[in-house]
């Protein structure tokens, strides 16, 4: 589609620097087409807050609010949740919301008769990939815009100065010029002085964190939580029954108030290059800790296992952008099919970063202190010399072999 054939665009819009400027240049540079900005509640708090005056002042037509913070929990977050999966040790925030609000914008440029789809991702990162393949599973015909690989802005010192020039009010400036993104799950932290993987981060430095303390500003004393998880899922916090994100929320508050679920990485992106992040995920990371004690408890070697190693392929596709797919559908069927008797009580002790193991119950339990114990059992010890004698067969007759003894 040529330039002047577009009229009306959807932009997928935050208010961060990116896409502040995007409204503008959008205007300078597509004959001034309708733009329509789609802000997608993920459940980033406060950053929604006076974004239809600033929409709006810059040249949008009009903002539609999307609130998806309960899709991107209970369709992809929990799914993950009971698959354990991890990019490199990342809890993957980030990754977690973009194929939902991919989705969100094919849907509203569809129903709007828009010409094309607008982000703000580099041509450096992951999410334009991942904004895109969504996007095309759901309108695969639709044109997408990224300013990024068009304009000839190459910096966000060049961003501001842009800005700053066209009158859009910003809440960074340069000094404190972090790439932040946030959604209920966690908050990223990239550029700057993180730039360089030899600094060391100033935790305790006034704005830096935002959902939690450090652990050395943490409390002296520890908190107790209990989990309650049904088929994997989290049902209910200190036995009070919510809805998973309500619990997301509520341990995001507690496990931040203890220094719980900061992490700093150089991870693999997609594109080829390593990226230095630090990552604030305090709810996350407990329910992560959380699911894996009652796993310890519920599934059965063979199947933890394998979800062990398919964690690492389900964590690669959510990762790359490729949620919307075959693979997925397949790897969740044998998540929620792994997790069908994970229902119990996790009970955890939070302290100065720590999550500390305080006992864990389930009905569905495969330990048996009878088996186990040191004391008086049923189990008949004599029938381990046989086992052991069939088990390693293979390696006598190996052994036999080498003496030249078969």
């Amino acid at each position: 589609m040529k330039k002047e054939d577009i009229k009306k665009v959807v932009l997928a819009y935050s208010g961060g620097l990116d896409t502040s400027i995007i409204i503008p240049w959008l205007k300078e540079n597509y004959n001034n087409c309708e733009i329509i900005a789609v802000a997608a509640d993920v459940g980033q708090g406060d950053e929604l807050d006076g974004l239809e005056e600033k929409a709006l002042k810059t040249g949008a037509s009009k903002l539609i609010i999307a609130d998806l913070v309960d899709e991107m929990v209970e369709e992809v977050i929990i799914p993950s949740l009971k698959m354990d999966a991890k990019y490199e040790t990342y809890l993957l925030g980030t990754a977690f919301a973009r194929p939902v609000i991919g989705k969100k914008l094919a849907e509203i440029a569809l129903a709007e008769g828009a010409d094309a789809i607008v982000h703000g991702a580099t041509g450096k990162g992951n999410d334009q990939v991942r904004f895109e393949l969504a996007i095309r599973r759901f309108a695969p015909d639709m044109k997408i815009i990224a300013p990024w690989r068009e304009w000839s802005i190459r910096s966000r010192e060049e961003e501001i100065d842009y800005a700053e020039a066209h009158n859009v009010p910003l809440k960074i400036n340069r000094e404190t010029n972090y790439s932040k993104d946030k959604n209920l799950w966690h908050l990223s932290h990239e550029g700057l002085d993180l730039e360089d993987p030899g600094n060391e981060p100033d935790y305790d430095k006034p704005g830096f964190l935002e959902m939690g303390v450090s652990p050395f500003q943490a409390p002296e004393e520890p908190a107790y939580v209990s989990i309650d998880f049904e088929a994997g899922a989290p049902v209910a916090l200190n036995g009070e029954r919510m809805k998973a994100s309500k619990i997301i929320a509520e341990l995001n508050a507690l496990g931040g108030a203890h220094g719980i679920g900061i992490i700093d990485i150089v991870e693999n992106r997609l594109v080829g290059m390593k990226d230095r992040g630090v990552y604030e995920t305090p709810g996350g990371t407990i329910l992560y800790f959380a699911h894996a004690q009652l796993e310890m408890l519920t599934v059965d070697k063979e199947v933890l296992h394998e979800k062990q190693k398919l964690a690492v392929d389900y964590a690669d596709l959510i990762y790359n952008g490729k949620w919307y797919s075959p693979l997925q559908e397949a790897l969740t069927a044998f998540a929620n099919k792994a997790n069908e008797f994970v229902t119990g009580t996790v009970r955890l002790k939070l302290y100065k970063g720590n999550i500390i193991p305080a006992g864990t119950t389930s009905p569905y339990s495969l330990y048996s202190e009878n088996l186990v114990t040191f004391g008086e059992s049923d189990y008949d010890q004599s029938q381990a010399e046989g086992f052991i004698n069939l088990w390693g067969l293979p390696t006598k007759v190996q052994a036999l072999r080498e003496k030249n003894m078969l």
